[in-house]
């Protein structure tokens, strides 16, 4: 049974626009669809702007992560930094660009923080953060400087762009969401380059200088533009799942039903699936994370020229944006939950793959090695994103999502920081087995995810009483 009723309103952003005329439509389980309103109505342009622009301003600050392993050794010949010094700058880099995004969603859904205003800090925040890393000599204002004022600035970014594309594509968001988690790997693919061969002791503080402008001017651009939906909307050329599911987006309904209901963060984490992801989210950003951080001086040590380093971390960053996109469509057509055993499988044998090749000292081997590596270390992101509010609903997702990627926040530590502990411990051999064996856990795990409400031995915690309006 479903029901509904007639209300109109105004675009609150626009006051002199028309109203549009809404419905309300409850499902059986008492979820409830907003259809009517097109996307045009509410934005004044097409929704597909809420993609392309997302996308540019997450390949802005990919440079940040992505590019950073290609610039260590310059900036340790430049400060007098030591290895584990630079290892331990991105690692709290990380940690703070994961940790953001529990809090930016909280006061995003409360109304503290539009998503225009969360971009625009975050965008003077990694200006901040590069022009730290170019004029900070010492270790410790660096590491305050890029690691927790960059980071943050990322996060808020990262956070704001990935829950944007999923409310307003919520009838096909694995492709969106892929494509738009793609730009974190394949923007940085240029400043790899830039840090392998025009980067030096010489210019890197002016180098640095100019990529802070540049993610600064980007960003704000783009952010000019950023507007969430209403609540509960649903597209208005797209039937609504309480009716029967047909047309373009048949299969990819059919294969991830939305969520039964809008699950609120407490609720989400009662149904045991969010600690889960959470889990796994640890699990398998570390194993990324290390590759990230490793690849370049691995290739180095086993004796492969720069060329071929800067080239497998190319390889890895390209593969890691493209995969994204792909597996975002893959995961609308086999199920998110299938689409991500594969991929993390494809991760840890990637891992044994990487010291296969070092031992026998075969570049092509390694490259190839690195393009599953990189594959694999990225297109989990997109899934866990699409997951989150498939399982628990569009109207909180900024903060559950931002509870899920939190896990980001122990995979820096020990992928980063404490992978250089075990790469000094049991050299890269034993620690790219470590990281294989890592992906393999996690991969099985996959397997106990369950859409909550959706099987009948399922239970769901009954939703909070909402208040009287």
């Amino acid at each position: 049974m479903t029901s509904d009723h007639m209300k109109t309103r105004r675009t609150p952003a626009e006051p002199d626009r028309p109203h549009h005329a809404y419905r309300e439509v409850t499902d059986a389980r008492g979820r409830v669809y907003r259809v009517g309103e097109t996307d045009r109505d509410i934005l004044g342009h097409s929704r597909r702007l809420m993609v392309y622009l997302p996308w540019l301003s997450m390949m802005a600050i990919s440079v940040s992560e992505y590019a950073y392993g290609s610039a260590e050794d310059t900036l340790s010949a430049a400060h007098g930094w030591t290895q584990s010094d630079t290892f331990w700058i991105l690692s709290v880099w990380i940690f703070f660009q994961a940790g953001i995004a529990f809090p930016a969603g909280w006061l995003r859904e409360r109304g503290l923080l539009t998503a225009r205003r969360a971009m625009y800090l975050g965008a003077v925040m990694c200006l901040l953060g590069f022009l730290a890393l170019a004029h900070l000599r010492d270790v410790l204002p660096a590491i305050v400087g890029f690691g927790v004022v960059g980071g943050v600035g990322s996060g808020l970014i990262y956070a704001t762009c990935i829950n944007m594309v999923g409310k307003w594509f919520p009838e096909r968001r694995g492709a969106k969401t892929g494509f738009v988690n793609g730009g974190f790997a394949y923007g940085s693919l240029p400043f790899i380059f830039i840090f392998n061969y025009a980067f030096d002791t010489g210019d890197y503080d002016r180098v640095l200088d100019l990529i802070g402008v540049y993610v600064l001017i980007v960003v704000a651009v783009c952010a000019f533009f950023f507007q969430d939906p209403p609540k509960n909307w649903w597209p208005a050329d797209v039937a609504p799942p309480t009716d029967p599911v047909n047309g373009a987006n048949a299969t990819s309904l059919a294969k991830n039903p939305p969520a039964v209901r809008q699950f609120t963060p407490a609720e989400a984490v009662r149904t045991g699936m969010l600690p889960l992801m959470w889990v796994m989210v640890v699990m398998t950003a570390g194993v990324s994370i290390f590759g990230i951080s490793f690849q370049v001086d691995f290739a180095k040590e086993v004796g492969f020229g720069p060329l071929v380093a800067a080239s497998s971390m190319g390889v890895m960053a390209v593969i890691n944006g493209i995969g994204r996109a792909v597996v975002g469509w893959l995961s609308d057509l086999w199920g998110r939950r299938t689409t991500l055993v594969f991929v993390i499988v494809v991760l840890g044998l990637a891992q044994f793959g990487v010291i296969w090749a070092g031992e026998a000292k075969n570049q092509w081997l390694f490259l190839f090695f690195a393009f599953l590596s990189g594959f694999g270390g990225g297109a989990f992101y997109p899934l866990f994103a699409a997951l989150t509010p498939d399982y628990f609903g569009e109207n909180y997702n900024a903060t559950n999502y931002g509870l899920v990627y939190s896990g980001k926040l122990i995979s820096g530590l020990f992928g980063g920081g404490l992978g250089s502990m075990v790469v000094g411990a049991w050299g890269y051999d034993g620690a790219y087995a470590l990281a294989g064996g890592v992906s393999m856990v996690a991969a099985a795990l996959a397997l106990l995810l369950r859409q909550p409400g959706r099987g009948d031995t399922d239970r769901v915690p009954a939703p909070a009483p909402r208040p009287a309006t």
